[in-house]
């Protein structure tokens, strides 16, 4: 019989990992409420026609498309299939898909739910997405995104917030990172100055790819899109611009001076650096000219972290869109916002050994099962337990108390419970240290202070 297994680029989670995990979207959540944004969820799939066009073309290949059920070839006719065009036979027998990410569905569901909004509206989602990518090192075709998003507002003010929580969940999280920051007025700017302003997406998009193809690669890549050869030469200086983020603007501001749009995207990067040196920040913000995160929504603002100590990819990323709610009929209503990639964090998290000592948070105590008597004697007493907040649980059988004992020690549980008939004509309880190995006698009162106790400070007794 074959072996099961599941789609490549996708993982299970056990229960240990979970726990570490949970540990990173709790973290993420709180700092999330502690700047006032409120949770939402939307589907797992959306209408294709809500998702396709929002991502470039290289996005729309990657989205996950669901067949329509029932018999959907009926929707073919003999010369579609003859045609052979992928995309327009995918139309007519997949009218879903899978969500490619969080944004796009935020933008639909603001739409949908425009009379019960007050706009700025700050919301923040947590939820999985999928992506039909070549899964590799670092990337996954399933994974989960934690974003927040402020719409209905232009100022800037919300770019430095958003900047102000990604260095807060970092910092709870002890990860050490660099943030990255670009204006798209910047790269239209670029483009316009170098004479090639109709190209910007395939600018952006070559130039995004930087670290990843090198500097020759990308040069390449612009040629194939037939910008010449001139342009190219006047974009060098530009993407391999360095020093400080003073001296880079001071460099753009003369390189850019005959470009409108491009003096509107250094004005806001200069505010946005401006209000962020007022503030105490545990990491690094960067000017960086070659992020476009190549992504056609963004207008202004684009942001992405990078830790510093693994070699991993973009771990958040996000930016300004100012006009994406007008592709569902909502027009002139901004909005910016950022996403955690949980998956590459948790990598992160595993790879440094940053996670906090005793994580599991699974069972506090086991009692030893040993036969009808003592259960009757110990569920009264697990309800209890239970009722204060402390985990408990009881073998479900009267086993060898090895393989028992055996149980609680696969499963990390720092203490087991023994009540046999000595106990209970006493009152009492034996607590057996699973590590120490150590034994107490202890009263029902005594053994509930002590696991108060524990509750209270989070440490282990």
């Amino acid at each position: 019989m074959q072996k099961p297994s599941i789609p490549k680029g996708t993982r299970d989670f056990s229960p240990e990992e979970m726990a570490k995990r949970n540990y990173i979207f709790d973290t993420i959540k709180k700092v999330f409420q502690l700047f006032g944004f409120r949770q939402i969820e939307t589907p797992a799939m959306e209408n294709l026609s809500t998702l396709l066009g929002k991502y470039g073309e290289e996005g729309d290949k990657l989205l996950f498309k669901i067949l329509n059920s029932g018999d959907f070839l009926s929707a073919l006719t003999p010369e579609d299939l003859q045609e052979g065009n992928s995309t327009k036979t995918a139309i007519k027998i997949a009218e879903k898909g899978l969500r490619y990410d969080l944004t796009v569905p935020f933008a639909r569901y603001v739409v949908m739910h425009r009379q019960e909004i007050t706009f700025p509206f700050k919301r923040f989602q947590i939820q999985p997405v999928w992506r039909a990518d070549r899964p590799q090192k670092g990337r996954y075709r399933e994974f989960f995104q934690c974003d927040a998003d402020i719409i209905g507002s232009d100022s800037l003010l919300n770019e430095v917030e958003l900047l102000q929580m990604i260095d807060e969940v970092f910092k709870r999280l002890n990860i050490r990172i660099i943030t990255k920051l670009n204006n798209r007025k910047i790269l239209s700017g670029i483009a316009e100055i170098i004479g090639e302003a109709d190209k910007i997406t395939d600018i952006t998009v070559a130039i995004d790819k930087l670290e990843k193809i090198g500097l020759e690669n990308v040069n390449e890549e612009l040629r194939s899109k037939n910008i010449s050869r001139e342009a190219i030469d006047k974009l060098q200086p530009i993407i391999l611009l360095n020093g400080s983020n003073e001296k880079k603007i001071d460099t753009l501001k003369k390189t850019l001076s005959s470009s409108e749009t491009g003096l509107k995207g250094i004005e806001e990067i200069e505010f946005i650096l401006n209000k962020t040196g007022l503030l105490s920040f545990e990491n690094r913000i960067e000017l960086d000219l070659t992020l476009a995160r190549g992504l056609n929504y963004y207008t202004g603002s684009i942001i992405e972290v990078k830790a510093i100590d693994v070699e991993i990819g973009s771990i958040t990323g996000g930016g300004r869109y100012d006009n994406l709610t007008g592709i569902f009929g909502l027009p002139h209503v901004s909005g910016v916002g950022i996403s955690f990639g949980a998956d590459r964090i948790y990598d992160v998290l595993n790879r440094l050994n940053l996670y906090p000592d005793n994580l599991t948070g699974g069972t506090d105590i086991l009692f030893v099962n040993f036969g009808e008597q003592e259960e009757n004697f110990i569920l009264p007493l697990l309800t209890l337990l239970r009722s204060k907040g402390i985990s408990a649980e009881i073998y479900p059988e009267p086993a060898k108390i090895k393989k028992q004992l055996s149980y609680a020690d696969t499963n990390h549980i720092p203490f087991v419970a023994l009540i046999g008939e000595n106990e209970i004509s006493k009152g009492e309880i034996t607590l057996k240290n699973m590590k120490s190995g150590e034994q107490t006698r202890l009263t029902r009162e005594q053994l509930i202070t002590l696991f108060l106790k524990k509750t209270d400070t989070g440490k282990p007794l």
